[in-house]
């Protein structure tokens, strides 16, 4: 026997009156909502969330003519939800000496390749130089840290 008014079934299926099609409100739903942004399907990226900046790893190459100098060739790929509009990218070159000994470590920067649209990836390649004085014959560089600040 149905009371009518009284609340039906679990889960919100089922009739809440007796069956007379009164006025009597629907159920609230069982399903909790949620404030959870959704990813977008073209992308795979989540709207509105901050951009993410995942680096590629750095392809080298010697530079044919200057010992001290390499190309380096790095992709951005954005996995956030917003484009990446500014930053800078930051090498740090390794001098190596003839046998293998890492001699000093040093840093320049450039400007990141904006914009990163989200679920968009850039790629750009950069000749990366230290000082000639501070990679004498027989030593060579090597740019093996990459990294970057975004906004």
């Amino acid at each position: 026997m149905t009371i009518p008014g009284a609340p039906g079934p679990p889960g919100g299926t089922g009739p809440t009156s007796g069956g007379d099609g009164g006025d009597s409100p629907a159920p609230p739903s069982s399903t909790p909502p949620t404030s959870r942004p959704r990813p977008s399907p073209s992308t795979g990226t989540t709207p509105g969330t901050p951009a993410v900046l995942d680096i590629g790893t750095p392809r080298r190459e010697p530079d044919d003519e200057r010992r001290w100098c390499e190309k380096v060739t790095v992709t951005f790929t954005n996995t956030g939800g917003r484009p990446v509009t500014d930053g800078t990218v930051t090498f740090g070159t390794h001098i190596i000496g003839p046998l293998g000994t890492d001699w000093a470590t040093l840093t320049s920067s450039e400007p990141l390749p904006v914009p990163i649209d989200p679920g968009r990836a850039r790629e750009k390649t950069w000749t990366v130089c230290v000082d000639a004085w501070r990679v004498p014959p027989g030593m060579r560089v090597e740019t093996r840290d990459v990294s970057v600040k975004w906004t």
